[in-house]
Order: C-alpha cells, then sequence, then structure tokens
C-alpha cells in the first residue's frame, strides 16, 4: 500500500529525511541541521482497560516509545481522540488527563489536538521529538556477535484480551496496566549511555514481528532463548484457555516464512510470541561489551537472544547452548 508513495517521494529529492518510507522504522527523522533532527511519530488505538485514566495513560505512553526507540526525546504531543456521543464527557476529561499526565511525566507537553464523532472511542498522539543525527537508533543496525535485550516482560496481549473476555483476575491486570503506563525513558537512556546502533519497541507485531523486521533490516539473523523470557503473571495462562486478540494470526500468516521454533516448543509459546503486545518494552541488539552499561541504566533488562550471520530470519530456541 505504501509503494506508491515511495514512487511519488524519492529519497534522493529529500536529504533531509534520515528516516521515512524507505524503511520501516519506528518514526520519521529530518535532519535539521549537523546538531539536531527532527523525530515525528502517531499512533492511536480504542481502549485496552477498562478504566478511561488508564486508557489514556497507556496510550501516550504507546506513543511516546516510538521517540524513544529512534534515540530522541520528546519535546511535544498533539492529542487524537475519537468519541462517541452516547459516552459521558467526563470519561474522555479522565482519558485526556491520563495522557497528559504521562506526557508530562515523559518531559514534553500537550500542544493541542483534534477530534471527530466516532462509533468506539479511540486515543493516541502525534508525537514530536529530537535526536542528535549522529545518534539516532534504527532498526537496521545489529551487528553478529550482539546480544539482544527486552526491558519489559511479555503478555499484554493476552491478559488484556482476557480483560474483554471476563476472564482476567485484577491482580493480573493491574500487573499489566502498571507495564504498560510505564516509560520506556530509562530504555532509551540504557541504549544511549552502551551506544546500542540498533533499537525498536515491541507493539503490535509481536516480539517475534518486531524482531524479524530488525533482523531483515540489519541483515542478520536473531536466535531468541524462550527459557530467558519474563512473562506477566497470568499470561501463559490466559493463552492456555485461548484468550488471543485477532492480531496474533494477522502475525503468523504475515511472518511464519521467516521464523523457526526447535522442536519441542509447545504451541502455547508459539501462539503467544505471536501475540501484539501494547506499550511493550525495547528490544535492543548491545555489544557484548556494553551490556552490563545498559542494565546499569535499565535494571530490567535481560539477554533474551544473540545476533547471527544472516538474512533476516527468527530462530527460537529452547535454551543458549
Amino acid at each position: 500500500m505504501l509503494q506508491p508513495l515511495s514512487e511519488i517521494f524519492d529519497p534522493i529529492d529529500y536529504p533531509g529525511l534520515l528516516v521515512g518510507l524507505h524503511a520501516a522504522d519506528d518514526a520519521a527523522v529530518y535532519q535539521l541541521d549537523d546538531e539536531k533532527a527532527i523525530v515525528s511519530t502517531i499512533d492511536f488505538f480504542p481502549p485496552v482497560v477498562d478504566d478511561p485514566y488508564d486508557f489514556g495513560s497507556i496510550a501516550a505512553a504507546n506513543a511516546l516509545s516510538d521517540i524513544y526507540a529512534m534515540g530522541g526525546r520528546p519535546l511535544y504531543a498533539i492529542n487524537l481522540v475519537a468519541f462517541p456521543s452516547s459516552l459521558e464527557l467526563d470519561y474522555l476529561r479522565l482519558i485526556l488527563r491520563g495522557g497528559a499526565e504521562k506526557v508530562a511525566e515523559a518531559g514534553a507537553v500537550i500542544a493541542g489536538g483534534h477530534s471527530i464523532s466516532d462509533k468506539e472511542p479511540k486515543y493516541g498522539l502525534a508525537v514530536t521529538g529530537i535526536v542528535d543525527p549522529a545518534r539516532i537508533k534504527t532498526k537496521g543496525g545489529s551487528q553478529p556477535g550482539d546480544l539482544l535485550l527486552l526491558t519489559k516482560p511479555l503478555g499484554t496481549g493476552v491478559v488484556t484480551t482476557a480483560l474483554k473476555q471476563q476472564l482476567a483476575e485484577s491482580e493480573h491486570v493491574a500487573a499489566a496496566v502498571k507495564s504498560m503506563k510505564q516509560l520506556n525513558l530509562l530504555a532509551a537512556n540504557a541504549a544511549i549511555v552502551s551506544d546500542t546502533k540498533s533499537l525498536t519497541d515491541v507493539t503490535g507485531f509481536g516480539l517475534l514481528g518486531h524482531a524479524h523486521e530488525m533482523a531483515h533490516l540489519s541483515k542478520v539473523n536473531f536466535r531468541l532463548f524462550l527459557r530467558e523470557l519474563h512473562w506477566l503473571p497470568g499470561a501463559l495462562g490466559y493463552g492456555q484457555a485461548g484468550a488471543y486478540p485477532g492480531g496474533m494470526a494477522n502475525n503468523l500468516n504475515y511472518f511464519a516464512p521467516w521464523v523457526t521454533f526447535e522442536s519441542g516448543i509447545s504451541t502455547l509459546y508459539q501462539d503467544t510470541l505471536w501475540t501484539p503486545e501494547t506499550s511493550g518494552g525495547l528490544l535492543a541488539s548491545v555489544d557484548p561489551k556494553n551490556v552490563d552499561a545498559f542494565r546499569a541504566t535499565c535494571s530490567e533488562a535481560i539477554v533474551i537472544g544473540e545476533v547471527l550471520p544472516g538474512d533476516g530470519h527468527i530462530e527460537v530456541v529452547m535454551s543458549r547452548h
């Protein structure tokens, strides 16, 4: 669908556009001068939890994450709102407050917005940030020998789907909400201090989809260690109960040609790894000598895999050999 746009906008004609349609990255980057470049992104979606304040906070953290994934610092954000006339405006006020307080936590500011009437509420942000052109983090910088670090546990997709199906326990929902509301600020700072070159956030394509994007753009293979992965409380149990969103099948159907699983890895783990994540952590490809520096800044980061020579394939094995 984007191909016609690529034909209209030849990158040669826009030398200031450092990251755009030519590579599927987390945000666009446009260089202003030798020391500054603008980072721009947009993200919005319908409610993933019942509490409107939490929904606003999660949606904002999710949108801000794309700025962090490029190594940038958010400056300001524009609200994007779709809201039905059948709902009380207090519900919208809480959504906007949750989003605004999360933006303030990031050190940025809400500068305006746009709203439309819609049958289903939706909320998110268009975010503008800034980055040093020499320190941009992209998906395409992984090198053979790097280690793969993940900065949040997995499982938000199955927990929130279980919530919609009225299967989820309150303490499991609370843990997922806490994770989704957490900014990727420390993780982004860790990538900067450790001189990480390749970075992305784990969201709608799930861990396997986003890992493939990084491996493909870096022209390498990733090997992931299943036993090293951390899961949110209840996540695997809800997967066992079949609480998967529709995006799980979409991810599987699209990315399956590039992913292999070691014999013995159950369908439960495979399906849960295909499942979309909401406001997940950062996946970083880090030189082994810099892993300690990364984890000193972001203690939640865990080593979940390694980078090998290759052509974009993902291999999931039980454990590190």
